[in-house]
């Protein structure tokens, strides 16, 4: 790592370098018919991406493959924290390491500043953990703490969607099976980067007819932390046999919802927070 004056520990920065006055790389923008779609291709998550980051990675820090641009939308502080968020997903942010926010500045090609802010975000959420003058480190989690996940968003979600069921007409659930379907497409990818993404936007779309925005931020949130890698492991320790299941979970429940049968929704609710992701 370059040399620099030392940050304080509130911004868990080592070190400054060429990263922070740097500009961030805009990528050449499509054009045409098919622009729209060439910059949607690029949004998604990739597990190729990983999160990662440009340049040679420095001093005994993990090295992250090399991403395409991640500019894309208008908030670099928002994309940073996207590519982030996938890299804790796929585990190429490993629990354990310390990251600093110049290295990973200068691997996106990016000023320390955004990459600063959404450590210090993912810091509110629980992912990674201040380390004075060194940087971030992610968080190690057990079994245990997936576990406990699980059980919360089980005793937040089930109760709304039992009533849901019974008060969502058949035809605002068909509504939904776009959604569900592409988790089945995104679990066959066998990207757990694509699945997570996928999977949190059907849930949200569940729980968006309960008309009740904190359930869904704080329902959210519950199971963003669920997807982050466990120690030693991959996220939740599954593959992509057991995401396929998972997935097709949700397409069964869309099933029993548009039927009205209860029972079934009741049963297939249990069972997917039991193994939820």
């Amino acid at each position: 790592m370059k040399q620099g004056t030392q940050g304080s520990a509130a911004t868990g920065d080592a070190v400054t370098g060429p990263a922070a006055t740097g500009r961030f790389r805009v990528p050449a923008q499509p054009a045409g018919p098919d622009a729209d779609r060439e910059r949607d291709r690029r949004d998604r998550p990739s597990c190729a991406d990983g999160g990662g980051a440009r340049g040679e990675h420095t001093h005994s820090e993990p090295a992250l493959p090399r991403p395409r641009p991640v500019v894309q939308r208008s908030s670099v502080r928002g994309q940073v924290l996207d590519a982030l968020r996938t890299a804790l997903v796929t585990g190429d942010l490993r629990p354990g390491e310390v990251y600093s926010a110049p290295v990973l500045a200068e691997r996106f090609g990016v000023s320390a500043t955004p990459v600063r802010e959404a450590m210090q975000q993912l810091t509110l959420e629980g992912a990674v953990e201040v380390v004075p003058n060194r940087g971030f480190r992610v968080v190690e989690r057990g079994a245990r703490e997936l576990a406990e996940l699980a059980e919360i968003r089980a005793l937040i979600e089930v109760p709304v969607m039992m009533r849901l069921a019974r008060t969502v007409p058949a035809e605002r659930w068909a509504e939904l099976r776009p959604l569900a379907e592409a988790t089945v497409r995104a679990a066959s990818s066998g990207c757990r980067a694509t699945y997570a993404e996928a999977d949190r936007v059907f849930h949200r779309a569940v729980l968006a007819l309960a008309g009740n925005e904190q359930l869904v931020r704080i329902a959210e949130d519950l199971h963003r932390r669920a997807q982050w890698p466990l120690v030693g492991g991959v996220p939740g320790g599954r593959g992509r046999a057991e995401l396929v299941a998972d997935a097709h979970e949700h397409t069964a429940l869309l099933d029993a919802l548009i039927a009205g049968d209860f029972d079934v929704v009741r049963s297939l609710v249990g069972e997917h927070f039991n193994g939820a992701v």
